[in-house]
Protein backbone atom coordinates (compact mmCIF):
# COMPACT_ATOMS: atom_id res chain seq x y z
CA UNK A 1 0.00 0.00 0.00
CA UNK A 2 1.25 3.24 -0.93
CA UNK A 3 2.86 5.28 1.94
CA UNK A 4 0.47 8.31 1.93
CA UNK A 5 -2.33 6.00 1.75
CA UNK A 6 -1.44 4.21 5.21
CA UNK A 7 -0.38 7.37 6.73
CA UNK A 8 -3.81 8.87 5.82
CA UNK A 9 -5.39 5.62 7.94
CA UNK A 10 -3.24 6.19 10.48
CA UNK A 11 -3.83 9.65 10.78
CA UNK A 12 -7.76 9.21 10.94
CA UNK A 13 -7.35 7.66 14.25
CA UNK A 14 -5.09 9.59 15.48
CA UNK A 15 -4.50 13.46 15.09
CA UNK A 16 -0.39 13.32 15.53
CA UNK A 17 1.23 10.11 13.55
CA UNK A 18 4.50 11.07 10.92
CA UNK A 19 6.90 9.02 9.18
CA UNK A 20 9.76 8.17 11.14
CA UNK A 21 12.96 9.82 11.54
CA UNK A 22 16.33 8.85 11.48
CA UNK A 23 16.29 8.35 15.48
CA UNK A 24 12.76 5.89 15.29
CA UNK A 25 14.73 3.16 15.96
CA UNK A 26 14.20 -0.19 18.07
CA UNK A 27 17.56 -2.16 18.50
CA UNK A 28 18.61 -0.77 15.73
CA UNK A 29 15.98 -1.31 13.15
CA UNK A 30 14.20 1.32 12.00
CA UNK A 31 10.50 2.27 11.80
CA UNK A 32 7.95 3.64 8.72
CA UNK A 33 5.78 5.79 10.71
CA UNK A 34 5.16 7.34 14.72
CA UNK A 35 1.91 7.50 15.93
CA UNK A 36 1.44 9.68 19.20
CA UNK A 37 -1.76 8.70 20.85
CA UNK A 38 -3.71 11.56 23.61
CA UNK A 39 -6.04 8.49 25.44
CA UNK A 40 -6.96 4.71 25.69
CA UNK A 41 -9.65 5.19 22.77
CA UNK A 42 -6.70 6.67 20.37
CA UNK A 43 -4.50 3.92 21.19
CA UNK A 44 -7.51 1.25 20.47
CA UNK A 45 -8.17 3.13 16.92
CA UNK A 46 -4.54 2.98 16.01
CA UNK A 47 -4.29 -0.91 16.72
CA UNK A 48 -7.21 -1.77 14.91
CA UNK A 49 -5.56 0.23 11.96
CA UNK A 50 -2.60 -1.39 12.14
CA UNK A 51 -4.50 -4.47 12.21
CA UNK A 52 -5.83 -3.83 8.65
CA UNK A 53 -3.10 -2.56 7.18
CA UNK A 54 -1.05 -5.63 8.65
CA UNK A 55 1.68 -3.17 10.07
CA UNK A 56 4.40 -4.61 13.07
CA UNK A 57 3.96 -2.25 15.99
CA UNK A 58 6.49 -1.69 19.10
CA UNK A 59 5.96 0.71 21.93
CA UNK A 60 7.82 3.42 23.21
CA UNK A 61 7.67 5.41 26.05
CA UNK A 62 10.92 7.63 27.57
CA UNK A 63 12.78 5.35 24.96
CA UNK A 64 15.44 4.53 27.67
CA UNK A 65 15.26 0.94 26.79
CA UNK A 66 14.15 0.64 23.24
CA UNK A 67 18.19 -0.89 22.92
CA UNK A 68 17.23 -3.96 25.78
CA UNK A 69 15.93 -7.06 24.44
CA UNK A 70 16.05 -8.30 21.05
CA UNK A 71 15.63 -6.49 18.00
CA UNK A 72 12.04 -7.00 16.13
CA UNK A 73 12.09 -8.76 13.19
CA UNK A 74 9.86 -6.16 11.62
CA UNK A 75 8.92 -2.85 12.20
CA UNK A 76 6.44 -0.72 10.65
CA UNK A 77 4.86 1.58 13.67
CA UNK A 78 5.87 2.77 16.63
CA UNK A 79 3.30 3.56 18.98
CA UNK A 80 4.27 6.58 21.42
CA UNK A 81 3.13 6.93 24.69
CA UNK A 82 4.26 10.30 26.04
CA UNK A 83 1.24 12.00 25.60
CA UNK A 84 -0.40 9.25 27.70
CA UNK A 85 0.11 11.19 30.95
CA UNK A 86 -0.82 11.89 34.63
CA UNK A 87 -2.42 10.90 37.47
CA UNK A 88 -6.17 10.18 36.67
CA UNK A 89 -6.81 9.27 40.64
CA UNK A 90 -5.22 9.17 43.64
CA UNK A 91 -7.39 7.83 46.57
CA UNK A 92 -5.10 8.76 49.34
CA UNK A 93 -6.83 7.18 51.76
CA UNK A 94 -7.20 3.44 50.12
CA UNK A 95 -3.53 4.04 49.62
CA UNK A 96 -4.16 3.49 45.25
CA UNK A 97 -3.10 5.64 42.40
CA UNK A 98 -4.36 5.76 38.55
CA UNK A 99 -1.70 6.28 36.32
CA UNK A 100 -1.45 6.68 32.65
CA UNK A 101 1.11 4.38 31.20
CA UNK A 102 3.43 7.26 29.80
CA UNK A 103 3.97 8.94 33.12
CA UNK A 104 7.63 9.55 33.81
CA UNK A 105 8.72 7.42 37.17
CA UNK A 106 10.83 10.26 38.90
CA UNK A 107 7.86 12.84 38.26
CA UNK A 108 5.55 10.49 40.32
CA UNK A 109 7.35 11.04 43.75
CA UNK A 110 6.56 14.92 43.95
CA UNK A 111 2.77 14.58 42.76
CA UNK A 112 2.43 11.66 45.94
CA UNK A 113 4.28 13.18 48.54
CA UNK A 114 1.90 16.09 49.31
CA UNK A 115 -0.40 13.06 51.03
CA UNK A 116 2.55 11.46 52.81
CA UNK A 117 2.65 8.69 50.32
CA UNK A 118 4.97 7.41 47.54
CA UNK A 119 4.86 4.31 45.02
CA UNK A 120 8.02 2.41 46.02
CA UNK A 121 9.29 1.70 42.42
CA UNK A 122 13.00 2.89 42.03
CA UNK A 123 13.88 4.69 38.58
CA UNK A 124 17.19 3.52 37.47
CA UNK A 125 17.10 5.33 34.16
CA UNK A 126 16.33 9.04 34.35
CA UNK A 127 12.92 9.47 32.27
CA UNK A 128 11.72 6.05 32.12
CA UNK A 129 8.03 6.04 32.51
CA UNK A 130 5.09 3.46 34.31
CA UNK A 131 4.18 1.67 31.08
CA UNK A 132 8.12 0.75 30.41
CA UNK A 133 8.69 -0.02 33.92
CA UNK A 134 5.86 -2.68 34.08
CA UNK A 135 6.96 -4.02 30.46
CA UNK A 136 10.10 -4.78 31.26
CA UNK A 137 9.29 -5.66 34.96
CA UNK A 138 12.01 -2.63 36.43
CA UNK A 139 12.26 -3.07 40.17
CA UNK A 140 15.56 -1.09 42.49
CA UNK A 141 16.47 -1.57 45.64
CA UNK A 142 13.43 -0.88 47.40
CA UNK A 143 12.03 -4.17 46.01
CA UNK A 144 13.54 -5.82 49.21
CA UNK A 145 10.61 -4.00 51.24
CA UNK A 146 8.53 -3.13 49.33
CA UNK A 147 8.17 -5.68 46.19
CA UNK A 148 8.60 -5.27 42.51
CA UNK A 149 6.51 -4.19 40.06
CA UNK A 150 4.33 -7.20 39.68
CA UNK A 151 3.52 -7.13 43.31
CA UNK A 152 2.99 -3.56 43.35
CA UNK A 153 0.19 -3.50 40.09
CA UNK A 154 -3.32 -4.19 41.17
CA UNK A 155 -4.36 -3.03 37.86
CA UNK A 156 -4.43 -2.67 34.13
CA UNK A 157 -5.94 -1.45 31.11
CA UNK A 158 -4.52 -2.94 28.34
CA UNK A 159 -5.15 -2.67 24.38
CA UNK A 160 -4.56 -5.78 22.63
CA UNK A 161 -3.40 -6.25 19.23
CA UNK A 162 -6.79 -6.24 17.18
CA UNK A 163 -7.81 -3.21 18.96
CA UNK A 164 -10.07 -4.41 22.14
CA UNK A 165 -9.11 -2.76 25.09
CA UNK A 166 -9.09 -5.17 28.52
CA UNK A 167 -9.05 -4.23 31.88
CA UNK A 168 -7.70 -6.35 34.68
CA UNK A 169 -7.59 -5.69 38.80
CA UNK A 170 -9.05 -2.56 40.06
CA UNK A 171 -8.96 0.10 42.56
CA UNK A 172 -8.72 -1.48 45.81
CA UNK A 173 -5.84 -3.45 47.40
CA UNK A 174 -8.15 -6.23 48.32
CA UNK A 175 -10.29 -6.58 44.81
CA UNK A 176 -7.77 -9.04 42.64
CA UNK A 177 -10.56 -9.99 40.10
CA UNK A 178 -8.39 -10.22 36.90
CA UNK A 179 -4.77 -9.78 38.85
CA UNK A 180 -3.21 -12.84 36.61
CA UNK A 181 -3.44 -10.09 33.53
CA UNK A 182 -1.53 -7.85 35.15
CA UNK A 183 1.07 -10.10 35.98
CA UNK A 184 1.16 -11.53 32.52
CA UNK A 185 1.98 -8.08 30.88
CA UNK A 186 4.73 -7.46 33.68
CA UNK A 187 8.04 -8.03 31.42
CA UNK A 188 6.79 -9.38 28.31
CA UNK A 189 8.28 -6.13 26.77
CA UNK A 190 5.03 -5.19 25.27
CA UNK A 191 4.62 -8.52 23.08
CA UNK A 192 1.41 -9.06 24.63
CA UNK A 193 -0.68 -5.41 24.11
CA UNK A 194 -0.19 -2.04 25.03
CA UNK A 195 -0.58 -0.73 28.65
CA UNK A 196 -2.01 2.77 28.38
CA UNK A 197 -2.88 2.79 32.22
CA UNK A 198 -1.85 1.42 35.82
CA UNK A 199 -3.33 1.06 39.48
CA UNK A 200 -0.66 0.53 42.08
CA UNK A 201 -1.02 -0.01 45.99
CA UNK A 202 0.98 2.86 47.35
CA UNK A 203 2.69 2.73 50.90
CA UNK A 204 3.95 6.01 53.16
CA UNK A 205 6.46 7.87 53.06
CA UNK A 206 8.66 7.19 55.75
CA UNK A 207 9.63 9.64 58.79
CA UNK A 208 13.07 8.40 58.62
CA UNK A 209 15.83 7.09 56.75
CA UNK A 210 19.59 6.34 57.18
CA UNK A 211 22.32 4.51 54.57
CA UNK A 212 24.81 2.34 56.53
CA UNK A 213 27.88 1.67 54.19
CA UNK A 214 31.27 -0.49 54.44
CA UNK A 215 33.75 -0.80 51.94
CA UNK A 216 36.19 -4.30 51.87
CA UNK A 217 38.66 -5.68 49.38
CA UNK A 218 37.04 -8.92 48.18
CA UNK A 219 33.24 -8.95 46.77
CA UNK A 220 32.74 -12.15 48.15
CA UNK A 221 33.13 -10.55 51.50
CA UNK A 222 30.60 -8.22 50.94
CA UNK A 223 28.21 -10.99 50.10
CA UNK A 224 28.88 -12.16 52.99
CA UNK A 225 28.37 -9.24 55.00
CA UNK A 226 25.23 -8.89 53.24
CA UNK A 227 24.25 -12.44 55.10
CA UNK A 228 25.24 -11.49 58.40
CA UNK A 229 22.74 -8.07 57.62
CA UNK A 230 19.81 -10.41 56.81
CA UNK A 231 20.52 -12.60 59.36
CA UNK A 232 19.74 -9.83 61.97
CA UNK A 233 16.52 -9.37 61.48
CA UNK A 234 16.68 -4.82 61.22
CA UNK A 235 14.12 -5.09 58.51
CA UNK A 236 16.26 -3.12 55.94
CA UNK A 237 14.22 -1.68 52.91
CA UNK A 238 17.12 -1.83 50.35
CA UNK A 239 20.45 -4.05 51.19
CA UNK A 240 22.64 -3.17 47.94
CA UNK A 241 26.26 -4.41 47.17
CA UNK A 242 28.15 -2.15 44.68
CA UNK A 243 31.37 -3.70 43.23
CA UNK A 244 33.13 -1.55 40.52
CA UNK A 245 35.87 -3.32 38.39
CA UNK A 246 39.20 -2.81 39.82
CA UNK A 247 37.80 -0.91 43.38
CA UNK A 248 36.45 -2.30 46.57
CA UNK A 249 33.17 -3.39 47.13
CA UNK A 250 30.38 -1.75 48.96
CA UNK A 251 27.47 -2.94 50.95
CA UNK A 252 25.13 -0.40 51.60
CA UNK A 253 21.75 -1.13 54.27
CA UNK A 254 18.86 1.49 53.82
CA UNK A 255 16.87 1.48 56.64
CA UNK A 256 14.02 3.28 57.00
CA UNK A 257 10.65 4.13 59.69
CA UNK A 258 10.38 5.92 62.64
CA UNK A 259 13.09 8.44 63.78
CA UNK A 260 13.98 6.57 67.05
CA UNK A 261 13.76 2.78 65.51
CA UNK A 262 15.73 3.96 62.60
CA UNK A 263 18.53 5.43 65.09
CA UNK A 264 18.42 2.26 66.57
CA UNK A 265 18.85 -0.30 63.98
CA UNK A 266 21.57 2.09 62.28
CA UNK A 267 23.82 1.35 65.51
CA UNK A 268 23.12 -2.30 65.02
CA UNK A 269 24.11 -2.45 61.24
CA UNK A 270 27.17 -0.27 61.96
CA UNK A 271 28.05 -2.88 64.05
CA UNK A 272 27.60 -6.13 62.31
CA UNK A 273 29.42 -4.06 59.58
CA UNK A 274 32.35 -3.59 61.26
CA UNK A 275 34.93 -0.39 62.27
CA UNK A 276 34.44 0.88 59.14
CA UNK A 277 31.19 1.22 58.89
CA UNK A 278 29.69 4.88 58.05
CA UNK A 279 26.36 5.84 57.86
CA UNK A 280 24.71 9.11 56.32
CA UNK A 281 21.02 10.40 55.19
CA UNK A 282 21.93 10.74 51.63
CA UNK A 283 22.22 7.57 49.26
CA UNK A 284 25.44 6.60 48.30
CA UNK A 285 26.83 7.44 44.17
CA UNK A 286 25.31 5.15 42.30
CA UNK A 287 22.42 4.17 43.91
CA UNK A 288 19.38 2.48 42.24
CA UNK A 289 21.26 2.86 38.91
CA UNK A 290 22.65 0.15 36.62
CA UNK A 291 26.37 -0.38 36.57
CA UNK A 292 26.70 0.71 32.62
CA UNK A 293 26.35 3.17 30.24
CA UNK A 294 24.43 3.89 27.12
CA UNK A 295 25.86 1.76 24.34
CA UNK A 296 27.51 -0.77 26.96
CA UNK A 297 26.52 -4.27 27.69
CA UNK A 298 24.17 -4.74 30.91
CA UNK A 299 23.66 -8.27 32.03
CA UNK A 300 20.77 -9.08 35.09
CA UNK A 301 22.09 -11.81 37.02
CA UNK A 302 19.94 -14.03 40.01
CA UNK A 303 20.95 -15.78 42.43
CA UNK A 304 19.25 -18.02 45.36
CA UNK A 305 19.80 -15.96 48.44
CA UNK A 306 21.87 -17.91 50.13
CA UNK A 307 24.18 -18.04 46.54
CA UNK A 308 25.24 -14.02 46.58
CA UNK A 309 28.77 -14.47 48.07
CA UNK A 310 29.61 -17.23 45.36
CA UNK A 311 28.82 -15.35 42.64
CA UNK A 312 30.13 -12.27 43.39
CA UNK A 313 33.53 -14.14 43.83
CA UNK A 314 32.82 -16.44 40.74
CA UNK A 315 31.20 -13.44 38.39
CA UNK A 316 34.27 -11.50 38.76
CA UNK A 317 36.75 -14.05 38.72
CA UNK A 318 35.69 -15.07 35.38
CA UNK A 319 35.63 -11.74 34.21
CA UNK A 320 39.28 -11.84 35.72
CA UNK A 321 40.01 -14.83 32.93
CA UNK A 322 38.56 -13.11 30.44
CA UNK A 323 40.25 -10.42 30.91
CA UNK A 324 37.28 -8.24 30.88
CA UNK A 325 36.29 -4.97 33.35
CA UNK A 326 32.90 -6.46 34.74
CA UNK A 327 31.41 -3.69 37.22
CA UNK A 328 28.81 -5.30 39.68
CA UNK A 329 25.63 -3.82 41.40
CA UNK A 330 22.69 -5.46 42.88
CA UNK A 331 20.35 -6.43 45.92
CA UNK A 332 22.09 -8.76 48.00
CA UNK A 333 19.13 -8.76 49.82
CA UNK A 334 17.34 -10.55 47.23
CA UNK A 335 19.47 -11.79 45.10
CA UNK A 336 19.48 -9.75 41.75
CA UNK A 337 22.53 -8.34 40.55
CA UNK A 338 23.33 -6.17 37.50
CA UNK A 339 26.52 -6.44 35.39
CA UNK A 340 28.42 -3.61 33.11
CA UNK A 341 30.45 -3.82 30.90
CA UNK A 342 32.51 -1.61 28.28
CA UNK A 343 30.56 -1.79 25.03
CA UNK A 344 33.74 -1.44 22.95
CA UNK A 345 34.70 -5.09 24.99
CA UNK A 346 35.98 -7.85 22.53
CA UNK A 347 32.79 -9.77 21.30
CA UNK A 348 34.37 -13.15 21.26
CA UNK A 349 35.11 -12.30 25.13
CA UNK A 350 32.06 -10.90 26.13
CA UNK A 351 30.42 -14.17 24.96
CA UNK A 352 32.87 -16.30 26.81
CA UNK A 353 31.80 -14.56 29.68
CA UNK A 354 28.25 -14.77 29.34
CA UNK A 355 28.78 -18.55 28.99
CA UNK A 356 30.57 -18.59 32.34
CA UNK A 357 28.34 -16.88 34.30
CA UNK A 358 25.12 -18.70 32.77
CA UNK A 359 27.02 -21.47 34.38
CA UNK A 360 27.56 -19.60 37.56
CA UNK A 361 24.13 -18.70 37.88
CA UNK A 362 22.54 -21.77 37.07
CA UNK A 363 24.56 -23.39 40.07
CA UNK A 364 23.22 -21.02 42.76
CA UNK A 365 19.66 -21.57 41.38
CA UNK A 366 19.59 -18.33 39.41
CA UNK A 367 19.82 -17.02 35.11
CA UNK A 368 21.94 -14.78 33.44
CA UNK A 369 20.14 -12.40 30.91
CA UNK A 370 21.40 -9.66 28.19
CA UNK A 371 19.56 -7.13 28.84
CA UNK A 372 21.50 -4.22 26.19
CA UNK A 373 24.06 -4.84 24.27
CA UNK A 374 25.93 -2.99 20.96
CA UNK A 375 24.79 -5.08 17.74
CA UNK A 376 28.43 -6.97 17.31
CA UNK A 377 27.32 -8.75 20.31
CA UNK A 378 23.55 -9.02 20.38
CA UNK A 379 24.47 -10.85 16.55
CA UNK A 380 27.07 -13.38 18.54
CA UNK A 381 25.16 -14.62 21.30
CA UNK A 382 21.19 -15.30 22.95
CA UNK A 383 20.34 -12.95 24.83
CA UNK A 384 17.82 -14.39 27.25
CA UNK A 385 19.83 -17.92 27.46
CA UNK A 386 17.75 -21.20 28.32
CA UNK A 387 13.97 -20.39 28.97
CA UNK A 388 11.82 -22.64 31.22
CA UNK A 389 7.72 -22.63 30.27
CA UNK A 390 8.66 -21.25 26.46
CA UNK A 391 6.14 -23.27 24.84
CA UNK A 392 3.82 -22.34 27.23
CA UNK A 393 4.79 -18.74 26.30
CA UNK A 394 3.97 -19.34 23.01
CA UNK A 395 0.97 -20.56 23.67
CA UNK A 396 0.06 -17.22 25.51
CA UNK A 397 1.50 -14.56 22.53
CA UNK A 398 -0.30 -16.63 20.04
CA UNK A 399 -3.97 -16.19 22.03
CA UNK A 400 -2.81 -12.21 22.24
CA UNK A 401 -1.29 -11.92 18.95
CA UNK A 402 -2.37 -14.48 16.61
CA UNK A 403 -0.27 -12.87 13.84
CA UNK A 404 2.71 -11.71 15.72
CA UNK A 405 2.70 -7.91 14.80
CA UNK A 406 2.98 -6.62 18.53
CA UNK A 407 7.05 -6.38 18.97
CA UNK A 408 8.01 -9.36 17.06
CA UNK A 409 10.80 -11.72 17.84
CA UNK A 410 11.77 -8.99 20.88
CA UNK A 411 10.84 -11.23 23.45
CA UNK A 412 12.55 -14.90 24.44
CA UNK A 413 12.79 -17.29 22.07
CA UNK A 414 11.71 -15.18 19.58
CA UNK A 415 8.21 -14.41 20.55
Amino acid sequence: MPADRTLGQLRAAAEVVRPAGEHDTVAGVAARYVAVPRDTGQAASLLRAAAALDLAVTFRGGGTKQDWGSPPRRLDLILDTTALTGVLEHAAGDLITVVRAGTRLDELPATLAGAGQQLALDAPLPGGTVGGAVATNTSGPRRMLYGTVRDLLIGVTLVRADGVVAHAGGKVVKNVAGYDLGKLVTGAYGTLGLITECAFRLHPLPAAAVYVSCAVDDPAEAGRLAATIRAAQLVPTALEVDAPAGDRATVTVLLQGTPAGVTARAGAARRLLGADATDTDQPPDGWARYPWRDGDVGLKLTTALAGVPRLLSDARAAADRHDLPLALRGSAGVGVLYAGLPGASDPERVAGLVDALRTTTAAVGGHTVVLTAPAPLRDRIDLWGPVHGLELMRRVKHRFDPDARLAPGRFVGGI
